[in-house]
């Protein structure tokens, strides 16, 4: 039987949302404070997705200056109409909803249309008469106006059209016309272990609704299941006529259910019943091995272990924290390498760091970088970072201290931080490594090319950087980065390469 595997997109990449366009599936997702903003996916199957890029790459589409974590942007939606992509979002912190629009999602994406609309997980909807819907979520469940798509002006007032089945936080709206009926597409009971997706119907896209009667259709709540906070759901359909939904989820590492890779993007398929409503999966329930029936999988190719920082520009894997500051970071300073300058700000700041990170995709994976640093001034500091935010990550690091070059690796747990581990290094070079399991990570370093085995020089816990005790929305970074720890350093950090790989290299996604 043909299967694929949950989820299709893992690590930090919650909320999707999806369209097609002829042949081609399109997918983004949200990204909070990281930059650039709304990672954009492409697939010709809904299973095997290949990165393309970003919707918000420029800093006059995004300013994330000082957003605190879990901040920035949320849920956008992505939907294709008359040849063009529209992609809506909100930036919570600055500015609200705005949506940007192209032709071409290979290119650039235009400047933000700023919508005079409140909310948040912004829908957009197109009906066959030309009206542009925009619908939101509200502190009383999901709000609508028609819209100008050019200018975002509203053109009615407010409308308000269901409030779900009783759950709380009735958000992430989706609108659709599927026949003769309009569904709308929502999530309740929070983003945590009672999320859930229902969904509700009627004759006219302002309602009324009348509820689904087997809702919720898609929830793990109260349920023993390695995949958990099932919900924040859209659907698609495939060419074939069949229906799909792409939602989040968590793979909670340990129990009780603390997950620290965030929360990911899974796919079920949807069947519907005689009488008009939809079922997801398995009743409602999906697994990490599902049968994909009539999709035709087309596998994407395997992107490199290493990195070797010899293109014009950043793979698209790669993030900022917060809106980067050209200073801190270059690829053309010494050829075939990303610089990193050390900035006065920390990893324990809310402010932009010398960060360049990528998410942590598998439990069981291994992270290396090349790192030729010679700290001048104490304080000056680079290496690699296991990072969930300013509060909670691990570090291991070649740094100055009291005039003497050091290895150390570093805990911060809330308010608690401690060097773990610090050894003299005279070498201008070294290789730093992490490496993880469901449970551990271990930090070593090793000199020459790297090719032996490091020397293990300390371990943190993957518990203490869960969502559930980091709190937040995110997942976790591995970075590089450099710091003068309240100054600028002197002192550039060239990284010739970073590898990263995962035990099951099918759920890596370039």
């Amino acid at each position: 039987m043909n299967t694929y595997r949950n989820p299709v997109i893992p690590g930090l990449h919650p909320d999707p949302s999806v369209c097609r366009a002829g042949e081609d599936y399109y997918l983004v997702t949200s990204s909070f404070e990281y930059f650039p903003g709304v990672p954009l996916f492409h697939s010709k199957d809904l299973v095997n997705w290949r990165q393309i890029g970003h919707c918000l790459s420029r800093p006059g589409q995004l300013d994330l200056g000082e957003v605190p974590s879990s901040c920035g942007i949320y849920a956008p939606t992505i939907r294709f109409h008359n040849g063009t992509f529209y992609m809506a979002t909100t930036n919570v912190t600055k500015g609200g909803n705005f949506i940007v629009h192209t032709d071409d999602p290979l290119g650039e994406w235009s400047d933000p249309i700023w919508v005079d609309h409140p909310g948040i997980d912004p829908d957009l909807f197109f009906d066959e008469d030309g009206t542009v819907y925009f619908t939101s979520s509200s502190n009383n469940g999901t709000a609508q106006s028609r819209i100008d798509l050019k200018t975002g002006k509203r053109l009615s007032e407010l409308t308000f059209l269901w409030n779900g089945t009783g759950g709380q936080y009735p958000e992430a709206p989706h609108l659709y016309r599927i026949g003769e009926w309009y569904y709308l597409l929502i999530a309740e009971g929070g983003t945590e272990y009672g999320h859930m997706a229902t969904i509700a119907r009627s004759k006219r896209p302002d309602g009324p609704f009348e509820s689904c009667p087997h809702n919720p259709i898609l929830t793990h709540r109260s349920r023993h299941n390695s995949i958990q906070s099932t919900g924040h759901a859209d659907f698609v359909q495939a060419p074939d006529g069949s229906w799909w939904t792409v939602f989040l989820g968590v793979r909670p590492a340990s129990y009780p259910n603390k997950h620290h890779l965030g929360r990911e993007t899974f796919l079920a398929p949807v069947t519907w019943t005689e009488d008009g409503w939809p079922v997801v999966g398995e009743n409602g329930t999906v697994s990490e091995t599902m049968p994909a029936g009539s999709l035709a999988l087309q596998p994407v190719a395997t992107p490199p272990v290493r990195d070797s920082f010899d293109g014009p520009a950043l793979a698209p894997q790669w993030n900022f924290l917060r809106s980067p500051d050209p200073d801190n970071w270059s690829l053309a300073e010494r050829a075939s390498c990303l610089t990193l300058h050390g900035s006065p700000e920390t990893l324990n700041d809310a402010g932009s760091p010398a960060f360049v990170g990528r998410r942590q995709q598998h439990f069981d994976c291994r992270a290396s970088a090349f790192l030729t640093f010679a700290p001048q001034r104490d304080g000056e500091e680079a290496g690699i970072t296991v990072f969930m935010n300013q509060k909670f990550h691990y570090e291991i690091a070649v740094t100055r201290i009291a005039g003497e070059r050091k290895i150390i690796c570093r805990r911060r747990i809330g308010s608690m931080w401690k060097v773990e581990n610090e050894a003299p290094w005279s070498a201008d070079s070294v290789v730093l490594t992490v490496k993880a399991d469901k449970e551990q990570y271990a930090f070593g370093f090793s000199g020459g090319d790297g090719d032996g085995e490091p020397f293990w020089f300390g371990r943190g816990e993957c518990s203490q950087l869960s969502t559930e005790v980091a709190g937040g929305f995110t997942g976790v970074f591995i970075a590089m980065y450099a710091t003068g720890n309240g100054i600028r350093s002197a002192s550039p950090a060239h990284f010739d390469w970073f590898e990263y790989e995962g035990a099951d290299k099918e759920h890596t996604q370039a």
